[in-house]
């Protein structure tokens, strides 16, 4: 195992991102007092010494200590009485006494960053104060703050309060505070165990209780420096919720701790960044609280790196390499340590029992062991200097595993097959079983049992794994070829009519295309598909019958008593009456005569449909017209007769007597009357008694109106001869003669 207290780390610093224009803020603070007693000069009061530290990174340009020689604003601490909302008194801050924050560089294992650079200022400020029942606040506020930092809430915006409170139960005693002991530390590194040591020091012996608590707001980007400064109570800082809090200001889980006894942080921060954190001290004196310390600080945590880690293949970092085999005692141990330049030499040492350990000084090391066995070892790094670094070695060499199985199953009928382990082993205990039933499915039990869905020869595999994680693996054939417990057919239909198709379904399992079948359907067909179709042909009532054998020569049967009924087919007729229609007569009545109808479906030409059973139709037109009926038999069976219904057009004429043709609106002219449709060939001639032709015409609407054709002579009054001639609409010639009376 890697001897932790004995890793220097490359700190290798982003840092954090600040440029060097504007990267010294003001990065932390605390404040203390000493009472030194009554004030001689002034009964009734006593003198302070109040040491307030002000931590600034000073890597460039930027804000300088308040008061400095070097620039600056000038620096004011104000004194509020209890909760009056008015300045007590007002301070003005000398120069502070100005130290840098040094890096520890004597550990030749570590490089340092260049650009890390922190300062603390110290201001001192002597105050006499009369003792007051209600307390006093001394306070000091400075904007802003890195508006890199990770865990609050618009940091580049935020000031600090320092602040420090002298309560009237410390006033009574003379109290002195507590002060830190050490200077904060510089730099985390992420992903590394911390040891802080963040105690204090009280020199009346005080009980001190160590807690993170929250930093105070205070100042703004239009009030750097306020004076007077805001009296209390102070504004917490917004931390980022749900990622970080006072409690937790680094983030992560676990989070970062301290120990409320001693003042040690422990932890691993797992974030890189820049982190506002609030250290609070407590002074207690038999259970009554004197005094609170708070030390404000920013942690910057960044990546580290060792410059020299012992490291092999396969190990995880700051963990011993366990190296298990499984009889194979000839092992390669690959060194993978950093930094090579920095590395000198390499010890690598295994135990062997009873005899001497072997050792060898090369990077990588090939070692053949003894057999199976424990063999402990280590391979350091630099051994005995200040840089080495180990990595623990452990190796195991297991004997081998024998492992087998048997199962037992009944052969011809369908149910699990029972498994059992068998496994021989010399040392080592098995911990894990992982059985592969070759159909897809596994277990991990012991001594499984499985129910396979499909017959087949299948592998079954076994393969166990020991305590160490040994494997082994052994494969045996498993010929399951029963016959199904339960003869299951599922046919597409019971019942019909000729030529009936029936498609069997097989929902017997289990079955495959290595069984074989025989059925025979009843009506002298015989398959041998697992699921057939078969064709009946002829009405009756019909067995099934199906015969099974697996592989191996299991058998089974079963009998379809009267299964399938094929009924004889519809035969579909119909009569009509008239048998002959006309234009004039056109509806039809029309009687069902069919044999085993269940539904009719009647179409009478292009004009129109019907289900009733027996329906009448007006047809509206003439001519030859097509009747379609379908009926269908109770179990879906079809039959089809079409007849023709004769629709015939007629046309009748009249010739009328006589017509006044005098004007008077009546009976002005002289033509046929009747039906014309259908009429083709007209012609009309009107003489006079000596045969002359006084109107002739080719338009069964046009009349004669008693002058020679229409618009000649005025015709005088007397009988005249009408002669007309038509063809009917099928052909038939028609003559008609007449007299027409001519009365004015």
């Amino acid at each position: 195992m890697k001897n932790l207290h004995q890793i220097f780390f490359t700190l290798v610093i982003l840092f954090i991102g600040i440029s060097s224009a504007n990267a010294a803020h003001i990065i932390g603070g605390e404040m203390t007092y000493v009472c030194n007693g009554p004030d001689d000069n002034i009964p009734g009061n006593q003198l302070y010494v109040f040491t307030m530290t002000v931590y600034r990174d000073c890597d460039g340009g930027g804000a300088q200590f308040d008061s400095s020689p070097n620039g600056g604003l000038t620096g004011t601490v104000s004194v509020f009485q209890g909760s009056s909302q008015f300045e007590f008194a007002n301070v003005s801050l000398d120069a502070p006494i100005v130290s840098p924050i040094n890096n520890d560089d004597s550990n030749p294992c570590v490089i340092l960053p260049p650009n890390i650079c922190a300062e603390s200022g110290v201001y001192t400020f002597d105050l006499s104060l009369p003792i007051s029942t209600q307390g006093y606040t001394i306070v000091y506020q400075r904007c802003c703050r890195n508006n890199t930092i990770t865990n609050i809430e618009n940091p580049g915006e935020e000031g600090a309060t320092y602040e420090i409170q002298l309560t009237p139960a410390a006033q009574n005693v003379c109290n002195s505070s507590p002060t830190f002991e050490n200077l904060p530390e510089a730099v985390l590194c992420v992903n590394e165990p911390l040891n802080i040591n963040s105690a204090a020091f009280d020199a009346d012996g005080d009980q001190l209780v160590y807690s993170f608590c929250s930093p105070f707001g205070g100042g703004s980007i239009m009030d750097v420096a306020p004076n007077p400064d805001a009296a209390p109570p102070y504004d917490n800082v917004q931390f980022i919720l749900s990622l970080y809090s006072a409690l937790n200001p680094l983030g992560g889980t676990p989070q970062v701790t301290i120990n409320s006894f001693d003042g040690i942080i422990t932890g691993t921060p797992t974030e890189q960044g820049q982190f506002v954190v609030g250290i609070c001290v407590q002074e207690f004196r038999n259970g009554e609280l004197l005094s609170t310390i708070k030390r404000e600080y920013q942690f910057n945590v960044a990546f580290c790196e060792p410059i020299i880690n012992a490291d092999i293949e396969g190990v995880e970092a700051g963990e011993s390499l366990i190296y298990q085999s499984c009889v194979d005692s000839t092992l390669t141990f690959i060194n993978e340590s950093t930094d090579v330049a920095f590395i000198e030499e390499y010890v690598w040492s295994f135990d062997i029992p009873g005899n001497q350990p072997l050792s060898f000084d090369t990077r990588d090391v090939t070692v053949t062991f003894p057999g199976p066995g424990y063999f402990p070892g280590s391979m350091i790094v630099n051994p005995g200097t200040q840089c080495s670094d180990t990595v623990d070695i452990e190796v195991t060499i297991t004997p081998p595993i024998d492992p087998g199985f048997e199962f037992e199953y009944d052969t011809c009928i369908a149910g699990p097959v029972d498994y059992t382990d068998l496994t021989i082993l010399t040392n080592q205990a098995l911990t894990e079983w992982d059985w592969d039933f070759g159909d897809g499915e596994v277990s991990d039990e012991v001594n499984p049992t499985h129910m396979y869905e499909d017959p087949g020869l299948f592998p079954v595999t076994l393969t166990v794994v020991d305590s160490i994680g040994c494997t082994e693996t052994v494969t045996e054939m498993v010929n399951w070829f029963p016959v199904p417990p339960l003869i299951v057919i599922e046919p597409s239909t019971f019942i019909g009519c000729p030529p009936l198709e029936v498609g069997f379904v097989n929902l017997s399992s289990p079955i495959d295309s290595t069984y074989e079948l025989t059925w025979t359907f009843g009506d002298g067909g015989v398959d041998s598909m697992i699921s057939p179709s078969h064709i009946y042909e002829s009405p009756g009532l019909y067995d099934v019958n199906i015969e099974i054998t697996s592989p191996i020569g299991c058998y089974t049967s079963r009998e379809f008593r009267n299964w399938i009924a094929i009924d004889s087919l519809p035969v579909a007729d119909f009569s009509f009456s008239p048998e002959k229609a006309d234009n004039f007569e056109p509806e039809v009545e029309f009687t069902d005569e069919s044999v085993r109808a269940a539904a009719w479906e009647w179409t009478f030409d292009q004009y129109g449909s019907t289900i009733l059973q027996n329906p009448s139709f007006v047809f509206p037109d003439t001519g030859l017209m097509e009747v379609q009926l379908v009926i269908t038999h109770l179990y879906g069976c079809l039959d089809t007769i079409i007849q023709y219904v004769d629709v015939e057009p007629k046309v009748t004429y009249f010739l009328p007597n006589a017509f006044t043709p005098n004007e008077d609106g009546t009976n002005e002219f002289y033509r046929g009357g009747g039906f014309f449709r259908g009429m083709r060939d007209y012609n009309m001639k009107i003489m006079n008694r000596w045969g002359g032709i006084v109107f002739e015409s080719r338009d069964p609407m046009e009349g004669w109106n008693g002058m020679e054709f229409n618009s000649g002579r005025i015709s005088p009054n007397g009988v005249y001869l009408v002669y007309v001639q038509y063809t009917g609409p099928r052909g038939m010639p028609k003559e008609f003669k007449g007299y027409a009376t001519l009365i004015r």
